[in-house]
């Protein structure tokens, strides 16, 4: 294990974020169980002369701290914040899960002016500095993964360090492809979706930001799409989790959004009203990594499984921007493979994947072990 955390490390401070002499590199983490991994960063930053700091934010705090906060607090919020972004060069956020439902006693309105008052402090930390996010293995995510912790520390390890530098690779065919593409229809037995992607920028993400990695996204003309999607994998958003979420859409805007628990569509309906990007997509992306087979209600893992595919309601990244803003940007996974009912994947009615396995011949090396 000590061995995979230097590896981790040493390929967070040179790989993704190539931290260099005098860079200020900013360690916010949740819990006391990653300090090895903390320290195994402060070595690696000083290796290459750069300047470390660390922040510890227990998650419970944090909850209660908004719980109880006021307009006032936020002000202050938004300065902190814009501090951090003003004094730092890069920036590792180690997320450590306790409980999918501890932040659902925040007040939405709360919610709300917190967004709104750093919406462009956010857009700026993640598409103007280097930064890093990920989560750091806990006992919530080995129950959640129906695996013993020494277990799931060893796979979520063995994932966050898969061979990206092969990855970059395998995936130029794809990222071609996408490119030429204007039409794409997404298929299972209860979704069928088109839209466009023409024009749009296509970005590899191959361990560079979020961590574990290994996604290819652009974001869908922004009117342009129709039909319907049944996403297969739990998400969890605000504190709620959502199953089997259903989304209609017609000329890119949401016109009905439902979930198996009926008591929760009025919930799930108020986070797509939350602003006027709600209710549209700000990104397409398709899940690579090859060591990610199931989900486990962890969006940072879900987003990579093999063989599915995310859909996005909400902000458009800059780098791939359809002139979706909102303060939503909510992941929602389907997986096309086999075991979870299969489905196809086409690209201008020409036949992409089919039950999560790509098949024109220069994609197949993306299909891994699963061929």
């Amino acid at each position: 294990m000590d061995d995979k955390i230097k590896k981790l490390a040493k390929n967070i401070i040179n790989y993704a974020l190539k931290v260099k002499e005098n860079d200020k590199v900013l360690i916010t983490y949740q819990s006391l169980e990653a300090s090895s991994l903390v320290k195994e960063l402060i070595n690696e930053i000083y290796e290459v002369r750069g300047i470390p700091f660390t922040n510890y934010v227990d998650p419970f705090i944090s909850n209660l701290l908004k719980e109880k906060t006021t307009m006032k607090r936020i002000d202050l919020i938004k300065e902190y914040q814009k501090f951090e972004l003003d004094h730092f060069d890069a920036f590792i956020n180690i997320k450590y899960n306790l409980n999918d439902y501890e932040s659902m006693d925040i007040k939405e309105d709360i919610r709300k002016e917190i967004n709104k008052k750093t919406y462009t402090i956010h857009n700026k930390m993640v598409n103007e500095r280097k930064w890093v996010l990920l989560n750091y293995p806990s006992y919530v995510d080995s129950f959640k993964s129906k695996m013993k912790y020494e277990n799931f520390k060893n796979f979520a390890f063995d994932v966050m360090t898969i061979d990206y530098e092969k990855m970059i690779k395998d995936i130029k065919p794809l990222k071609t492809l996408m490119e030429k593409t204007d039409k794409v229809r997404i298929v299972t037995s209860n979704t069928d979706l088109t839209f466009s992607i023409k024009g749009m920028p296509v970005i590899p993400c191959v361990g560079e930001s979020n961590i574990p990695d290994g996604e290819i996204y652009t974001a869908p003309i922004k009117n342009s799409v129709n039909g319907f999607i049944t996403y297969n994998t739990t998400s969890t958003y605000n504190g709620e989790v959502f199953s089997n979420i259903r989304l209609e859409f017609k000329n890119g805007k949401i016109i009905n959004a439902s979930c198996s628990e009926e008591n929760k569509n009025k919930k799930l309906n108020e986070i797509f009203d939350t602003d006027n990007g709600s209710r549209y997509v700000g990104e397409f992306s398709l899940g690579l990594n090859p060591k990610i087979l199931y989900p486990m209600g962890d969006i940072l893992y879900d987003e990579k499984i093999i063989g599915s595919i995310h859909f996005t309601p909400g902000s458009a990244y800059k780098d791939c921007y359809n002139g979706n803003n909102s303060t939503v940007h909510w992941d929602l996974v389907l997986i096309q493979r086999k075991e979870y009912g299969g489905g196809e994947l086409y690209f201008d009615d020409e036949l992409i994947r089919k039950d999560g396995l790509f098949v024109p011949h220069e994609l197949k090396p993306l299909n891994y072990d699963l061929q």
